[in-house]
């Protein structure tokens, strides 16, 4: 057993250690209705106190637990997927501080704390995702961490704004105050920040291009952790947006969000960004479902999706591993005979993910569903909801389709190899995708939910996955008798899986005005104006005077006299 080996195993037990602890623990709270509330005094210098405060409830305890439990799977997964790397440590390193940065941001009640935390998190991200040192990882990293420092501005305002408050702990103001004005300010900085973070329109450009990540960063990072903090975030301050109303502007984004990217995910062939697009459509489901006031109903969807999205990132890892870092779907086909593992449980968390029954996501996202008939949505909001969750199915058989399915279509030779390791992470996310749906709901939930509806409403969502599986076939079912349908409309198939040409407004439209502008002020002001009566301006008089001054003090008045005579 080599030294690498020795660390990853290492950090696997402590992280899985640790995540045990904060799950029972975190059920305990949960049954007995306990909150801690801790002030940890960590400097007293003079009048000057400076502590840290942390709430452990069972919210923040089974989030700490998921969080953990992942990081020690894809930690033990890295040592397969990133065995030939030389820098493994520092990957390690910078995985361990991105948990770290989550676990601030988790169990802080205080806006400041919290700030630490969601800077972590933006600045580890920004190091994973340039992590492999090239042109196309540099651009997605600076998109992804601009992109996410609007979020931070609007997060320092409203620290500056909880002065009104009289103190930074948000915990003791989200359910009171809510009529004046100062909640209402503070609520939209955090929705906005919130967005930033959690990729909602129009900020959702960075999460796919930040795909760029190594595969377990983005089981990682895209899973659980980084995408999840803004709706984290939202769940703590639910009480206050939604007495402050703001709900119906977060369902109107969390649907388009939702809409966007189910339709991007139906025209994309790279297999990352088709599982990141996903992970967007689930975070505007989320988002619609804090707007309609479900926050319980949002944080247990969180935690399931957290589950079989690691999962299917890490068989979508197996996957580029094994085909020479090929993420081309078209490229691939047939692997259900070469990875059969790899592929069961890929469909196990495909199924999860489109809400089949008995597994994680049917309990977490059929319920949502359900409940949303109740609340007093108009079409438009309807439409979104429902037809997204259609577009969650066409895109997932069409994967299931073109990866396990179809034709081989490899191009190359390759050894087909599942590492131990990543068998032994794959098959543990597994049981708990499987297993998890159920046992939280049980914990989460005081009385098991009985939803009476009609019958049409009651099958319309069995209804939407079966026509989904029709649209998939229409679309883009080809042989050689017959085209591609989505090809007589390239224009309005290029918009849509370009996701509404939103990179390039990201990016060219907004970046190439604004870096233009300045340029212009760079050559204006500090090369210019601001150099030449500032600086560069002051270096010269101060150089004329000290001249002047070194030639009086040469004392030769003689010389001084004669050439005075001689001039007067």
């Amino acid at each position: 057993m080599n030294w690498r080996l020795k660390i990853c195993i290492v950090v696997f037990f402590i992280l899985f250690f640790i995540s045990l602890s904060c799950f029972f623990v975190g059920l305990n709270f949960c049954l007995f209705k306990t909150c801690y509330f801790i002030d940890w005094e960590v400097l007293n210098l003079n009048t000057i106190s400076i502590t840290m405060t942390m709430l452990f409830d069972w919210m923040s305890l089974i989030f700490l637990s998921y969080v953990f439990f992942i990081s020690s799977m894809v930690v033990l997964y890295s040592n397969d997927y990133m065995e030939g790397d030389p820098y493994l440590v520092r990957f390690i390193i910078l995985v361990i501080s991105f948990i770290f940065s989550m676990m601030l941001l988790i169990i802080s009640p205080n806006m400041v704390s919290i700030l630490l935390g969601w800077d972590g998190l933006g600045l580890t991200s920004y190091l994973l995702v340039v992590y492999y040192q090239n042109f196309k990882s540099y651009s997605a990293g600076m998109l992804t961490v601009l992109s996410n420092r609007l979020g931070d501005v609007a997060f320092l305002i409203s620290i500056s704004w909880m002065l009104n408050f009289g103190s930074w702990n948000f915990i003791f103001y989200v359910d009171m105050f809510s009529f004046l004005l100062e909640a209402s300010v503070l609520s939209f900085l955090v929705i906005f920040a919130a967005m930033t973070k959690s990729a909602q329109i129009p900020f959702s450009s960075w999460l796919p291009a930040a795909m760029a990540a190594p595969t377990p960063v983005s089981a990682l990072v895209h899973s659980s952790t980084l995408v999840t903090a803004g709706v984290y975030l939202m769940i703590r301050f639910n009480c206050l947006i939604v007495s402050t109303g703001y709900c119906k502007y977060l369902l109107f984004i969390g649907g388009m969000t939702m809409f966007m990217s189910g339709l991007g995910a139906n025209f994309e062939f790279d297999l990352k960004k088709i599982i990141a697009l996903s992970t967007l459509s689930q975070l505007g489901l989320m988002m619609s479902t804090l707007s309609m006031g479900f926050c319980n109903f949002a944080f247990f969807h969180l935690l399931t999706h957290a589950l079989f999205k690691a999962l299917l990132f890490m068989c979508a890892g197996v996957m580029i591993h094994n085909l020479c870092d090929n993420q081309d779907i078209r490229c691939m086909g047939g692997l259900l005979y070469y990875l059969p593992f790899t592929s069961v449980c890929f469909c196990v968390s495909n199924l999860a993910l489109c809400g089949m029954p008995f597994l994680a996501g049917f309990y977490s996202k059929d319920l949502i569903l359900e409940m949303s008939l109740f609340g007093l949505l108009n079409l438009f909001s309807f439409f979104f909801i429902f037809v997204s969750s259609g577009f969650t199915v066409c895109y997932t058989v069409r994967l299931i389709y073109y990866i396990m399915l179809g034709g081989v279509h490899l191009s190359k030779c390759v050894n087909i190899n599942e590492g131990l390791y990543m068998l032994k992470s794959m098959l543990s996310m597994v049981f708990m995708v499987v297993i998890s749906g159920s046992f939280l709901s049980w914990f989460i939930f005081p009385y098991p939910f009985m939803i009476n509806l009609p019958l049409f409403l009651k099958v319309l969502v069995l209804l939407l996955s079966l026509a989904g599986i029709i649209l998939v076939y229409l679309l883009f079912y080809s042989s050689y008798n017959c085209s591609l349908f989505s090809l007589y409309f390239y224009t309005s198939t290029l918009f849509l899986g370009m996701m509404w040409f939103m990179p390039y407004v990201s990016t060219q439209s907004i970046s190439l005005p604004f870096l233009s502008l300045g340029k212009f002020l760079l050559k204006s002001f500090d090369y210019g104006w601001c150099e030449l009566f500032g600086g560069q301006g002051l270096f010269n008089l101060l150089r004329c005077v000290s001249g002047f001054i070194q030639f009086l003090q040469l004392n030769l008045i003689k010389t001084y006299l004669m050439w005075f005579i001689i001039f007067v």
